[in-house]
């Protein structure tokens, strides 16, 4: 006798062993991946910064270090030269990197053949005083003389030139010893013989009561007091091209020239700053932080307004 037609929709779905065995495997592995899944996603949620190393011991040292360091010199120790190549890269490659304003660029020989053709001396005298579009030292006056030679001899050979480096200069110390010498040999000594004859110092007269108010600081001096980080790369690197408003670089204290700058915000120069605008390279060529660009930028802005 056959079964009725209903009975055939209660029958079960596994119909053999092995239909069961992957029944029983899957009951136990789909529960476990989904609790996995879901410690995970739980866990990854209250990590701060998940994915990131912000919260580590090197990140958070690198927020909380102060803008600008010091270090502790020796004022009579003899003065440390920088070499031509990092006199090149501080001041020289914001121009001669790119070749900006006619500058020959480092390392072209066509354009510097001309340049090293009219001789060393020239060569010299040119970076030293400042020659066409290029201000005295680069823009840099706190070079020192015999700096600015070795990073002349420095780019013209790299140029194809074979100057000899300059000598260094000999220390203050060991020159001002003979001219003291010198100048004690010429001194006539008293004699002994002759009575001295003591004049009194005459009493100095009261400061006037103005000395009070000139020794008073100006803004603008104070201003620079409170932003010595970007006064000190506007002057070693930014001086180069902003004294003088090289290549469409708006010039140092021209408000019209800043004016536009000025109005795109902070964020927008800082940007410019960092990544390099029109023949601005990036960084002014410097290795500067983006602290000390702001820094830098927000002087000069001040100078602006």
């Amino acid at each position: 006798m056959s079964l009725p037609e209903h009975a055939h929709g209660h029958e079960s779905a596994i119909k053999t062993p092995r239909q069961l065995l992957i029944t029983v495997i899957l009951a136990f592995l789909i529960p476990i991946a989904v609790i996995i899944l879901l410690v995970n996603l739980v866990g990854s949620s209250i990590r701060t910064g998940a994915g990131s190393d912000s919260q580590s011991e090197e990140a958070i040292a690198r927020r909380i270090q102060p803008v600008a360091g010091f270090k502790l010199v020796d004022a009579d120790a003899p003065k440390v030269f920088k070499t031509g190549e990092q006199v090149y890269q501080a001041t020289c490659s914001a121009c001669h990197g790119t070749g900006v304003a006619g500058a020959p660029k480092f390392g072209d020989k066509d354009a510097w053949a001309k340049y090293i053709a009219q001789g060393y001396e020239d060569l010299l005298k040119n970076a030293l005083h400042g020659i066409g579009a290029m201000p005295p030292k680069g823009g840099n006056a706190a070079l020192d003389d015999f700096e600015v030679a070795r990073a002349v001899v420095y780019m013209t050979n790299q140029a194809g030139a074979s100057f000899d480096e300059p000598k260094e200069p000999a220390a203050d110390g060991d020159a001002a010893q003979p001219a003291a010498a010198a100048a004690a040999a010429e001194t006539p000594k008293a004699d002994a013989t002759e009575p001295a004859t003591a004049e009194p110092a005459a009493a100095e007269p009261a400061a006037a009561p103005t000395a009070v108010a000139q020794a008073e600081p100006q803004p603008a001096a104070q201003a620079d007091a409170d932003n010595t980080v970007g006064k000190k790369l506007y002057e070693s690197i930014c001086v180069t091209c902003h004294s003088i408003g090289l290549a469409g670089a708006p010039k140092f204290g021209d408000k019209n020239a800043w004016a536009p700058y000025i109005q795109t915000g902070m964020d927008t120069m800082l940007k410019n700053a960092i990544t390099g605008v029109n023949a601005m390279p990036p960084r002014g060529s410097s290795q500067a932080s983006d602290d000390e660009l702001k820094a830098a930028i927000q002087y000069m802005v001040d100078a602006a307004q």
